[in-house]
């Protein structure tokens, strides 16, 4: 508590030189013989000009006269001298008189204030907190329970707010109130079941209401509806990667962690973390080296399907040409995102494969293949006929959003054929 008061101080000094110094400061009135010298200089001037005037003929007699009459009045208006001796001193006086009223209120006014709305505690707890001792928790649990309070008035007032829900979810779970929490996340649901944010957030919060932790059932359909409108989502990933690891599926699970560690920067809390899922994945599947199959497909566990069930029965690689139409390159930025993605025409709407790339460098040409599988038993050989869609977004969303810049091939058989193209040639309303 020594340091705040110190700082307390401090900063009330600092304010007291801003508020207080400025009004024991001469004004310019005190100056005023000077400006009586400047005045009576001007009026010289101005009578010489109008002298000048009149002799040369420009001015007649009678306005030479009013004009002089004005300068004299001016001056005697300016130069009078008889008032400012005693407004000076009660100027001063009122000045002296503001300052210490200033002086004397101001530091007294910042700590009653900061007493009735403030946390004169925040240092203490800091303190013991950089000792490494534990500080308490009561106070902490408090403000959270106010928050809770002030969540419960607000969604009282606006039922509709779907942040409002999902911030009460969380609160709810770190005051180690899952079912509430679940309750609050349901409701966030309700209101908006095709956000991905809120997906994933329902199917988190079902899974930490039972025993296991586990994703199956619901919360399974939920990450698999989120990667096919976002394949590239970072928490769908990994929930993805975890269903796979409580399914056994520990390789499948090592290779999906991985890929997302890769995009983490290195030495991070996030990255160490991750790492250790890894390696512990690794362990289990039996993986003695450090490098993980790259090739292995991205793990969401489909029920009753594997890749060694999945019999091919198309082609496992197709190349496909991406173009703009021309009527809309004024409608697109160079930094825009292209997805570009195949699906079966029959069966789930989950993509095959996909890729994504940047509006500048189309027209392009690239391939899809096994390798880019979103699941088990979702490779493009499982697929005789397939549709490739590719999509500009300018959120960079996978997500199809209003606006967003789309074209479709058509479908094609890749037993027969491994090449198609794509014209982008609509907008999505």
């Amino acid at each position: 508590m020594i340091i705040f008061w110190i700082l307390a101080a401090g900063l009330i000094g600092l304010a007291f030189l801003f508020v207080v110094m400025p009004l024991l400061r001469p004004t310019p009135e005190q100056h005023e013989p000077a400006q009586d010298a400047l005045n009576l200089e001007v009026f010289r001037q101005r009578l010489q000009e109008l002298d000048a005037d009149l002799e040369s003929g420009y001015l007649d007699r009678a306005r030479y006269d009013a004009a002089r009459h004005d300068l004299e009045r001016d001056l005697l208006h300016d130069v009078d001298g008889s008032q400012p001796v005693d407004a000076h001193g009660a100027s001063r006086f009122g000045r002296w008189t503001l300052a210490l009223l200033l002086a004397l209120a101001l530091p007294g006014t910042a700590t009653l204030l900061y007493l009735q709305l403030g946390e004169p505690t925040v240092i203490e707890r800091m303190e013991l907190a950089a000792r490494g001792l534990p500080a308490e928790d009561q106070g902490a649990d408090q403000s959270m329970e106010v928050l809770v309070q002030r969540l419960a008035k607000r969604l009282e007032d606006n039922p509709d707010d779907v942040e409002g829900w999902l911030m009460m979810g969380r609160t709810y779970f770190a005051l180690k109130r899952p079912e509430d929490g679940l309750e609050a996340v349901a409701s966030a649901y309700r209101l908006a079941p095709e956000r991905l944010d809120v997906m994933l957030a329902y199917a988190e919060a079902i899974a930490a209401n039972r025993p296991d932790r586990s994703l199956e059932g619901k919360p399974a359909e939920l990450v698999r509806a989120a990667l096919e409108l976002d394949p590239q989502n970072v928490n769908a990933r990994w929930l993805a990667g975890l269903m796979a690891f409580q399914h056994g599926q520990f390789q499948a699970a090592a290779v999906a962690w991985q890929k997302i560690l890769d995009e983490f920067e290195p030495g991070s809390q996030e990255a160490a973390e991750l790492q250790e899922m890894v390696d512990e994945a690794r362990r289990r599947a039996g993986i003695a080296a450090a490098k993980a199959a790259t090739e292995e497909p991205v793990a969401v566990p489909v029920e009753g399907s594997s890749d060694e069930s999945t019999e091919a029965v198309g082609a496992e690689r197709i190349e496909v040409s991406v173009s703009l139409d021309p009527a809309l390159a004024a409608e697109v930025a160079a930094e825009d995102t292209v997805f570009v993605f195949a699906r079966a025409t029959s069966g789930p709407a989950m993509p095959l494969a996909a890729q994504r790339l940047q509006a500048g460098s189309l027209p392009a040409t690239l391939a899809l293949d096994d390798s880019m599988a979103m699941a088990p038993g979702m490779r493009l050989s499982a697929h005789a006929e397939i549709q490739v869609t590719a999509r500009i977004s300018r959120s960079g969303e996978a997500a199809p959003q209003p606006g967003d810049l789309e074209g479709q091939s058509e479908t094609i058989d890749t037993r027969e054929t491994t090449a198609t193209a794509v014209v982008i040639d609509r907008a999505l309303p």
